[in-house]
């Protein structure tokens, strides 16, 4: 809370608390904007998940872009504090993203990678071999399940150039001032 006081003291921000709400406007409240939301899911909104993983010399990193309902729009770029490969970056990525769409409440899930490996590990068609990749995979086939509906497809990387743009800048060092750092929990 201080930190935002002190970044928002710049602009000249000011905190007002509010006065009291009554109870049945609350409630009111409450039940319509959860009827809006069954509404647009119904209706046939949905999110979409664009992801992309990078590594080279000056570190690794992702891009994670996630997009919602009326307009929506989600950029991360995640530059991580461990060493990984290109692979682990394109998995890193994805675990990401997944876990932000379910906090955001998205029950359908498609999502794009340009990652053939991990899009063909993910829909069973190439084994993971590796034990890193199949840990990396199990975990999301556990966060699958968590989605009413999740499909990954590959893309070419053209198709897939915002998330990659992302996932570039923060691994050459460059954008990490933008960037989130990220550690393994």
């Amino acid at each position: 809370m201080v930190r935002w006081a002190v970044e928002l003291s710049e602009f000249d921000v000011q905190y007002e608390p509010r006065e009291p709400i009554k109870g049945q406007v609350y409630a009111d409240f409450t039940i319509e904007l959860s009827s809006a939301a069954t509404h647009q899911e119904e209706a046939g909104f949905i999110w979409v998940l664009s992801v992309d993983g990078s590594s080279n010399q000056q570190g690794s990193g992702a891009g994670v872009i996630l997009e919602g309902p009326n307009g929506l729009l989600i950029e991360q770029a995640l530059r991580f504090a461990f060493k990984a490969s290109n692979n682990q970056a394109e998995y890193e990525a994805l675990i990401v993203g997944m876990l932000l769409a379910k906090k955001m409440g998205a029950k359908s899930l498609p999502a794009k990678s340009d990652s053939l490996l991990v899009t063909r590990q993910v829909t069973g068609e190439y084994q993971a071999k590796d034990p890193q990749m199949a840990a990396y995979l199990q975990y999301v086939q556990i966060l699958k399940e968590t989605f009413v509906v999740f499909e990954l497809v590959h893309v070419p990387r053209e198709q897939n150039a915002r998330a990659d743009l992302l996932a570039k800048l923060v691994s050459s060092g460059k954008g990490t001032d933008r960037g989130q750092s990220y550690r393994r929990p």
